[in-house]
């Protein structure tokens, strides 16, 4: 069985070492890859932002199956255009991955069908933001709606800091056309796991949960980063 990998971060290092451990795999190609994962996949050079170049090289190589890691693939259909292909795929749909890729989307869903979730507000401008900011206390929590690779969060601890950070992301100077919208979100305090399943659409397989620490610094300190390292299972 050949196998294409889609991605080039620790997320995926992890994945091809897992495939490679697989006695129905007999090839494994990682686009585009990375150096510690050239240990157990073939690379493949890819544009990850160009869902032309990702197609035209799973043509070339023809895989019994494609894995997909990274987001921006995903929002940007790989898995839809895969499946249009005969291509056997693993991954959302581009109308599924909006539950990770829109953070404003998210939390739509979630108030539509009453799945419990922090009180929040969706903001197109400086002058939503105003009007909405007021009805949340300190601190606050700003996210960037689109992807920002797990930059696009932002703890406020001041009504100023808040404003200053959704004028920069609103104005595209911070993560461009990611914080084009911004959704204010009250602060919960506590622990944060992540609970995954796998579904098919009618049946769900759960996976362990895990806890992931994104914080620069150490004892949960500084910035938000695309994370700095997650352990399962959780103790919690």
């Amino acid at each position: 069985m050949k196998v294409l990998l889609i991605g080039n971060g620790g997320r995926e290092h992890a994945l091809a070492w897992k495939l490679r451990q697989s006695p129905r795999i007999s090839e494994l190609y990682c686009a585009p890859g990375n150096g510690g994962i050239s240990g157990e996949a073939e690379c493949a050079p890819v544009d990850l932002k160009s869902l032309e170049s990702i197609v035209r090289l799973a043509a070339q190589l023809k895989p019994d199956l494609t894995v997909v890691g990274p987001e921006l693939p995903l929002q940007l259909g790989i898995v839809d255009e895969f499946t249009r292909h005969g291509w056997p795929v693993f991954g959302p749909t581009k109308a599924a991955a909006q539950l990770e890729t829109s953070k404003s989307f998210a939390k739509e869903f979630m108030h539509r069908r009453r799945i419990p979730t922090s009180h929040y507000a969706i903001c197109d401008s400086l002058g939503e933001f105003d009007h909405a900011i007021g009805r949340f206390s300190t601190p606050v929590v700003i996210k960037a709606d689109g992807l920002a690779a797990g930059k696009g969060v932002v703890i406020a601890k001041t009504k100023d800091e808040a404003a200053a950070t959704a004028a920069e992301m609103l104005s595209g100077k911070m993560l461009g056309d990611a914080g084009a919208r911004v959704v204010i979100e009250e602060c919960l305090k506590g622990d944060e796991i992540s609970f995954l399943v796998l579904s098919d659409g009618e049946r769900v397989a759960p996976l362990v949960a895990a806890q992931d620490h994104k914080r620069v610094g150490d004892g949960d300190t500084g910035p938000n980063t695309g994370g700095m390292g997650a352990y399962s299972t959780s103790q919690l």
